[in-house]
């Protein structure tokens, strides 16, 4: 699927206003909200019984998951990684993630697990997809990186084209929230979005 370029001065800007929001946090402020999403992912239906977890390595002062990957781990659940699909361009693919595992570097500088046909995991089979956010607001919309990874990925959830739906959870540090974001017709929706300190349900 091809997403229209729907940059503009006012949406870059905001995304540079709110990326450099959560680079600010402090180590500890951080940590705390690492701690604290873990404590509120870990009760959420989608976890509690769900077995296949996408998650992702933080980046440009993402919040951490880890300390859910590791819970995940010890209850005997998957956890997959999202990689760069070889082959069609501005999706992703879902490689088994476990621990000491070899990464390589991505062309972003983001690690990520190796390309393995045997560890993959189809999207549509994915219980809950953790989606590392630059911004958000209470009704559900989202604000990425601005490269549309995750809608073109999980564009099928539009049309409900597959007979499973994962369970969008967004993530991120409370202060990325603003008052309202625009919708645009391409974007996947959340089913909630979750910061160290609260969480809002959305669909």
């Amino acid at each position: 699927m091809e997403l229209p370029n729907n940059s503009t001065p006012a949406k870059n800007q905001l995304r540079t206003t709110l990326r450099q929001r959560r680079r600010n946090l402090t180590p500890h402020q951080q940590q705390q909200a690492s701690m604290g999403l873990c404590r509120q992912l870990s009760l959420l239906p989608e976890f509690v019984y769900g077995k296949r977890i996408a998650a992702y390595i933080p980046n440009d002062g993402e919040i951490d998951p880890q300390p859910l990957l590791e819970l995940a781990w010890r209850l005997g659940k998957e956890i997959y990684l999202p990689i760069l699909h070889p082959f069609a361009k501005g999706r992703l693919l879902f490689m088994a993630h476990y621990p000491n595992q070899v990464m390589a570097r991505n062309r972003f500088g983001i690690p990520e697990p190796l390309c393995d046909h045997s560890a993959y995991c189809p999207v549509w089979t994915l219980d809950m997809v953790l989606t590392p956010l630059v911004g958000f607001d209470e009704y559900g919309n989202r604000m990425g990186m601005g490269g549309g990874f995750y809608d073109r990925t999980f564009a099928f959830l539009r049309n409900n084209s597959r007979p499973r739906k994962p369970r969008m959870v967004g993530v991120a540090h409370e202060c990325q929230k603003v008052e309202r974001l625009p919708y645009e017709q391409w974007d996947i929706m959340m089913n909630r979005i979750v910061t160290g300190s609260r969480q809002y349900s959305a669909g």
